[in-house]
């Protein structure tokens, strides 16, 4: 006898969430590496924008968070979580670094060519989290 019932789905990785202690600051962080996110979203409790490939960034604020997990307390140290852009060329981390710092965000890694074959740099989100800056050395890729 054949079973009638539907299988369950495989889960598909669709999501990265990020919990926010200031949705304006962030976006406005975010926006500068070129994320787009819809017009006047700055005190949303809840943020989204699609990422190449399908998936999608969301940030949420601490309270949304709070208001369905009433013991959500922020972690404290370092960053938990690490985002990386492309930026196509080293020039491009140079540049990219040098716009984000000029605008006030903190750098934890100056750009330096790695012995991995990258450049890389590294700046904080308003949250802290570092968002790692590379490219390629050489042709882009």
């Amino acid at each position: 006898m054949k079973s009638t019932s539907t299988p369950t789905p495989t889960p598909r990785f669709d999501l990265i969430g990020l919990v926010v202690s200031d949705m304006a600051a962030s976006l406005a962080f975010y926006r500068r590496l070129g994320l787009e996110f819809p017009e006047d979203s700055e005190s949303a409790p809840h943020v989204e924008a699609a990422l190449p490939g399908g998936l999608r960034i969301a940030f949420d604020t601490e309270e949304t968070v709070r208001s369905f997990h009433e013991g959500w307390r922020p972690p404290g140290g370092g960053g938990r979580i690490g985002l990386a852009f492309h930026c196509g060329t080293p020039e491009g981390v140079d540049t990219a670094h040098g716009e984000l710092t000029a605008a006030g965000y903190k750098s934890e890694l100056t750009p330096f060519d790695a012995p991995w074959g990258q450049r890389y740099a590294v700046v904080l989100d308003p949250d802290g989290n570092g968002v790692d800056l590379f490219a390629p050395l050489g042709a882009a890729q």
